[in-house]
């Protein structure tokens, strides 16, 4: 598969979501991201006026999580989280699905709950990728689900958290590349580590991947593209 740096490096959203990570790492974390031009960093909602600031004016943009990890938030809580996450600086919302009433087939009302968050998300000028958590869910429901979100407005349908018990499995992304509509794209998370992984959901129809070793995929695929290394520690970027 022929592929350019840009083609790679602009499908990772560089995953910054560790409860581990201090202030420091965060900041770093953004930093990595802009040095290594990705298409976005996905950070906790706390840090999202930091990284707006590190990240302002750059090609990378800042996202962050509504209902995570477990999705079960009352919709007006979501809200609450969304409109302070696009005060703030963001850019994309990643949004968890209620996967209690995913498993009890209630599709209509996540429908409706993705309706409500995808109508401020687009509004204030961003994009809502929403997360299935597929690991808890059957076939049958992520197709439901790929349908429902699509005519709610979503932007992306979205694999995993990260924090279930599984992430992004190929018969999954078929799946969901499948039942959703052209317009929505599909977010891989969940196990993508290596370069070699990045271009097989890529192939798949994948326009995003999460990643945290994302310093460790771009410099394989600098290294075969003949392109020097980076050595983002030394890099600046901008300061708010």
């Amino acid at each position: 598969m022929k592929y350019s740096y840009e083609d790679v490096a602009k499908m990772i959203d560089h995953s910054l979501l560790n409860p581990t990570l201090t202030p420091d790492d965060l900041e770093n974390g953004c930093r990595l991201a802009l040095a290594y031009d990705v298409a976005s960093v996905c950070i906790m909602p706390f840090a999202v006026t930091g990284a707006a600031a590190i990240l302002s004016g750059t090609g990378v943009v800042v996202g962050t999580t509504v209902g995570f990890p477990h999705g079960c938030n009352t919709t007006t809580a979501k809200l609450v989280e969304a409109e302070q996450a696009l005060r703030d600086g963001a850019g994309e919302l990643d949004m968890v699905i209620n996967i209690s009433m995913a498993l009890a087939g209630r599709y209509d009302e996540i429908g409706k709950e993705v309706e409500i968050i995808a109508a401020l998300t687009h509004r204030g000028g961003a994009g809502l990728k929403v997360i299935f958590e597929n690991c808890y869910q059957s076939s049958d429901a992520i197709r439901n689900l790929c349908g429902v979100c699509g005519q709610a407005g979503a932007d992306w349908v979205k694999t995993s958290t990260g924090y279930g018990d599984g992430g992004a499995v190929d018969a999954d992304l078929k799946l969901m590349r499948k039942h959703s509509p052209d317009h929505v794209q599909v977010k891989a998370a969940g196990g993508v580590r290596t370069l070699e992984r990045l271009l097989e959901v890529r192939k798949l129809g994948c326009t995003r991947a999460g990643a945290t070793r994302t310093a460790a995929i771009l410099d394989d695929a600098r290294a075969r593209l003949g392109l020097d290394q980076i050595d983002w520690q030394d890099i600046n970027g901008p300061s708010g």
